[in-house]
């Protein structure tokens, strides 16, 4: 493994001089801070700087202050590379992020070549760790095979004989999820009747809409994100198709609802079960609370990553890659979101996947 050279020359001359050095630690969160996605990257960076908050007032890693730096992708595959690039010229220790599938599996090749951790809080694509770029890429969130077949099955069940449009946006994530949820879907005995490509950012989806009305679907897989989600269910509304629509994690904030309005009331999601209750993040939430922020969708996810490196590091009493990684791959780690530990691949020991439902203005566990 390549060694990180963080200080360099000017840390071997403070050496040489024997004049006591202590310099800051430097990490990043890195997603969508601005474009179609920016809700999912407040989130993050609302986790991330409670965190470096918390730990800064517990005396930082090792006695060092933690600087955070805010990168933003865009959730765009070459604006990803671009911000792994100028972090790793910015001599980051450690990386929260990214969001999207698409950005974290190209950006994770410049991680590991720089030998920068990296642990994804919501990169749910398999291929991030089943083709993992380096022994320093992680992730804290499940994967799409496990929530598609938690999906798949769910719809067999529950729409037993119902007619189902599976949709995605071409995305790693989408296309990924959209596939898995096929899958789970067919080894359920269910089938089905529409099989459709989107293009994310596209504002008018009547053409669409007229097709799915015309086929008669009762329900409308996405595998894709909110704001595309949320448009294609009011142009479903406004065309009068009453079908409901169903996706993933991608789903799990409110801002669906400020798009879709009461049409959207019904639509259902797989996330994991509510972080924001376990007893685990109960101070944290408190913190976000008081700050008038819903730590909700991976907020928190984006905490436990921040503390989970931290943790590796107060526990190799170094910052330099080698121990955090010795570290990272032989604790179990208390986060906010309960105990991780991780597998040979860098994916967590996780809870399963749940339902929720958009009701009452909000969205909710399903029972």
């Amino acid at each position: 493994m390549k060694k990180r050279l963080v200080a360099g020359l000017v840390a071997g001359l403070a050496v040489v001089l024997a004049a006591p050095a202590y310099a800051d630690v430097t990490i990043a969160v890195a997603g969508p801070m601005t474009g179609s996605n920016a809700v999912v990257g407040a989130q993050m960076r609302h986790g991330a700087e409670q965190a470096v908050e918390d730990i800064n007032a517990a005396g930082g890693i090792n006695g060092e202050k933690v600087v955070l730096k805010i990168a933003d992708d865009a959730c765009d595959p070459k604006q990803a590379v671009n911000v792994a690039n100028q972090l790793a010229g910015d001599g980051v220790a450690f990386v929260a992020g990214h969001y999207c599938s698409g950005s974290s599996i190209p950006a994770s090749a410049v991680y590991a070549e720089e030998d920068i951790i990296q642990i994804s809080p919501g990169s749910t694509n398999p291929v991030f760790t089943d083709k993992r770029a380096g022994p320093t890429i992680f992730r804290v969130c499940g994967r799409d095979d496990q929530q598609g077949a938690v999906a798949g099955a769910y719809i067999a069940q529950n729409f037993k004989d119902k007619k189902v449009a599976i949709l995605h946006d071409k995305s790693a994530y989408g296309k990924g999820i959209a596939d898995e949820t096929l899958k789970a879907l067919k080894d359920a005995g269910g089938k089905e009747t529409l099989y459709e490509a989107i293009t994310a950012g596209e504002k008018d989806y009547s053409a669409l809409v007229s097709k799915l009305k015309q086929s008669g679907v009762d329900v409308v897989y996405l595998g894709g994100y909110h704001t595309e989600g949320g448009l294609i269910v009011r142009q479903m509304r406004e065309q009068g198709l009453n079908a409901v629509l169903i996706g993933g994690d991608a789903l799990a904030n409110n801002d669906f609802l400020a798009i879709t309005g009461k049409g959207g009331e019904g639509s259902l999601f797989t996330f994991a079960p509510d972080q924001r209750k376990l007893p685990t993040a109960a101070g944290v939430v408190e913190k976000f609370k008081a700050k008038n922020f819903d730590p909700e969708g991976y907020t928190l996810y984006t905490y436990a990553t921040v503390q989970i490196y931290a943790a590796a590091a107060a526990a190799a009493k170094s910052t330099e890659t080698e121990p955090v990684l010795a570290e990272l791959n032989k604790q179990t780690f208390k986060t906010v979101v309960g105990d991780v530990k991780f597998d040979p691949k860098g994916d967590p020991t996780v809870a399963g996947y749940v339902f929720y439902e958009f009701k009452n203005g909000g969205y909710a566990q399903k029972d």
